[in-house]
């Protein structure tokens, strides 16, 4: 029998693309995974480094350094940054908005339409770590959205090409096409003040030394919730 309970053991996921799965540790392949692929934590790692894990009804072995249980929550009208490693809460940070954080985006912003610089909302992970970014390090997320596409593509935004466009890049977990007018370049980034201050155009703004701490931590494929 499994231990512990397979419906309740802690849910992890793969930070790394073609991960091998093994029946054993070091032994014979049983799959090799896909980035960000749901598994179920069945023990602690081992000395060296080796989780007993399930994915679907297949148990197996992978690294643990394969795997996180690391999500982040953010909350636009309370301003705050919530770090969760699976259900415990790790981390809390404030958070600088935009200078119009209520309500989702639904389209990239004119320069005369700064109401536009809007934070999107729902279920995001990050595509990309941006160490050079302007604003001292960056998480970009996986905007925009299916859902969001498939109200841009309904509202005339965007054609059905970019709308197939976006739902490959999510399927395959790569980063959606950026130059829409769906608008993009959505990020986590530095700067911030920690003072819970809005301006910033659709992005999170995190102080440095937040950042510092998250970059240790998170990695591609990080799962990022965004709530009103």
């Amino acid at each position: 029998a499994l231990s512990p309970d397979p419906e309740t053991a802690p849910p992890y996921y793969t930070v790394r693309a073609g991960e091998p799965m093994r029946k054993e540790p070091g032994g014979a392949l049983l799959a090799t995974l896909p980035l960000r692929s749901t598994l179920r934590s069945l023990s602690e790692p081992d000395p060296d480094g080796w989780r007993r894990v399930l994915h679907g009804e297949t148990e197996g072995w992978v690294r643990d350094e394969a795997l996180s249980n690391l999500w982040i929550r953010i909350d636009k009208s309370e301003r705050m940054v919530y770090v969760y490693r699976g259900a415990e809460l790790w981390k809390t940070m404030p958070a600088d908005v935009s200078a119009t954080p209520e309500g989702d985006k639904i389209r990239r912003a004119a320069r005369t339409e700064s109401e536009e610089h809007k934070i999107p909302e729902g279920t995001f992970y990050v595509t990309r770590r941006h160490p050079e970014s302007d604003y001292y390090l960056a998480f970009v997320l996986s905007y925009p959205t299916p859902v969001h596409a498939l109200r841009g593509l309904d509202e005339g935004l965007i054609s059905q090409r970019e709308y197939e466009s976006i739902l490959a890049a999510h399927r395959e977990f790569r980063e959606p096409p950026q130059g829409t007018r769906l608008g993009g370049l959505i990020e986590i980034h530095g700067n911030g003040s920690g003072r819970q201050r809005a301006w910033t155009r659709g992005c999170i703004a995190l102080r440095n030394v937040h950042m510092d701490d998250l970059w240790e931590v998170v990695q591609v494929g990080t799962p990022v919730i965004i709530e009103p």
